[in-house]
């Protein structure tokens, strides 16, 4: 008898449905129990296959159009293993058993069909029912995403398609976090296309869009850059040409999208993170993140403190206050004492946004770093204990007013910081005024008054370093005449200065 006869149909038939029952095992649906964990780009983990656990899963999040690689090696036993992927609704989206070089499988290209949670089963051939056993290794890489219009992009990307007639409009989305800053390219690489870009937001609101890009080597380019994400989503990038359905250009592009230099909350003022008074919050510096914003609202005379203490490293920490225009108003190095910042009690000038930012000694030249504890502090407004009626002066002002019987004295309030040095002059406009001038302290106690050191009857304090930071006030007034001289009267004008350093 020929050994080669074939087999009974009934042996043929039994053969057949084992076959087909270990295939059907293959691609079991994954059960909960059956997670052995998550699986990243780029990385590799190891597992067993036995009678004890005949199937491992591993799972990974992927997006519409990624094109991933899932290598497996068998490194002990005699494993016969068996691949496949699913997605969350348990839908098989591929199923290996040999690879063309062996028994081994491997899925070299394998584009994801949607964004999911998908999972990555390794058994034996039979599952339950087989009999190999071993250890093995797989590995997942992203290899690239599909120029496929609908696919869905990572910071990074680059996709090559064609816009015509038949396609004037292709669709590529991406996921952004609140504070990125997205930069979007399409660059012409044949025909005639005249590109067109657009980036919008899950509403079909468009954020930005570009015809031709200034200055570029190819003037039908496109490009948005610098686009601030303002809140966590997913957006689209439409990728067209000038007039899109109704132009007539055509051609081949490239399409990238990347993530620009110091995206993301807090690292530019763009994209600053709010901050209200009695907050405090962490960070960290780093020689490619050296400064970190905050803003805030403030009214005028606000008076708030700012406190920026090390907490790691060897960072020296570097305080400043900026107002709305990113006009450095004050800073700070080292008066929280050791490596720590303090801004204390500072009068904001206007009512506005302001900005503080968290860096270290010399910036950018700097060579520290760590983390760091930020606090803003508010001690109300400068003039809440102030009594009404009492006019405001600062700096630089000069006012006039008179005294007269009516009107014996005048009283104007101001806010001087510790070490200050400054000068009041009272000087006699008309009338016989004999001016006296005197500053007063926050519970308007006289601290130094003058009658004539301005020359003639004209009143000066010169140089007057002020004790504290705090509410101050000039008394303007007059010489009390004696009996039998009546007191003086007329106008004045008075000026408060401050010197330089």
């Amino acid at each position: 008898m020929d050994s080669r006869q074939q087999m009974p149909r009934t042996v043929r038939s039994g053969v057949a449905l084992i076959i087909g029952l270990l295939a059907l095992c293959m691609a079991l649906p994954v059960t909960a129990q059956e997670e052995a964990g998550g699986i990243l780009y780029g990385s590799t983990v190891s597992g067993r296959v036995d009678n004890n656990n005949p199937r491992q899963v591993y799972f990974f999040d992927g997006l519409r159009g990624e094109v991933v690689t899932i290598d497996l090696e068998v490194t002990g036993g005699d494993l016969d293993p068996v691949l496949a992927v699913f997605d969350s609704r348990n839908t098989l989206i591929a199923a290996l058993d040999d690879s063309a070089d062996g028994r081994v499988p491997v899925l070299p290209a394998l584009r994801l069909p949607r964004t999911d949670r998908f999972y990555i089963a390794v058994g034996r051939f039979g599952f339950g029912l087989g009999t190999t056993a071993g250890s093995y290794t797989i590995s997942l890489e992203r290899v690239g995403v599909s120029s496929a219009s609908g696919s869905m992009l990572r910071y990074g990307d680059q996709v090559i398609n064609s816009i015509s007639d038949m396609t004037p409009q292709l669709y590529y989305s991406f996921r952004a976090s609140r504070g990125d800053i997205v930069n979007v390219r399409m660059r012409r690489v044949s025909g005639n296309l005249d590109s067109y870009l657009q980036v919008v937001d899950s509403n079909a609101f468009v954020l930005a869009d570009n015809d031709d890009t200034l200055g570029s080597p190819t003037p039908f380019d496109s490009a948005i850059e610098g686009l601030v994400i303002e809140e966590d989503g997913t957006y689209v990038i439409v990728a067209s040409r000038y007039g899109q359905a109704a132009g007539t250009s055509a051609g081949n592009f490239v399409l990238t999208l990347e993530e620009a230099d110091h995206s993301g909350l807090g690292n530019t003022p763009q994209t600053a993170l709010p901050l209200r008074p009695g907050e405090t919050v962490t960070g960290e510096l780093t020689n490619r993140q050296f400064a970190r914003y905050h803003r805030f609202q403030a009214q005028a005379d606000d008076i708030i403190t700012v406190r920026m203490n090390r907490t790691t490293g060897s960072l020296d920490s570097f305080v400043v206050l900026a107002d709305a225009g990113l006009t450095e108003l004050v800073s700070d190095d080292d008066s929280g004492g050791g490596q720590n910042a303090l801004i204390d009690q500072y009068r904001i000038p206007a009512d506005g946004t302001y900005y503080i930012i968290a860096t270290r000694f010399e910036r950018e030249a700097g060579q520290t770093a760590g983390g760091f504890r930020l606090e803003l502090q508010s001690q109300g407004n400068a003039f809440d204990a102030v009594p009404e009626g009492v006019q405001r002066i600062g700096y630089g002002m000069t006012v006039t007013g008179r005294i007269d019987n009516e009107t014996p004295e005048l009283l104007y309030a101001f806010w001087g910081v510790e070490g200050d040095t400054i000068t009041v002059s009272m000087n006699r406009g008309d009338g016989n005024l004999d001016p006296v001038v005197s500053i007063l302290n926050s519970d308007q106690r006289p601290v130094v008054s003058d009658d004539d050191s301005g020359g003639g009857q004209n009143a000066r304090i010169n140089e007057y370093r002020l004790p504290v930071t705090g509410t101050y006030y000039v008394r303007a007034t007059r010489y009390s005449g004696e009996t039998g001289n009546p007191n003086t009267e007329g106008s004045f004008v008075l000026v408060l200065a401050r010197l330089a350093g």
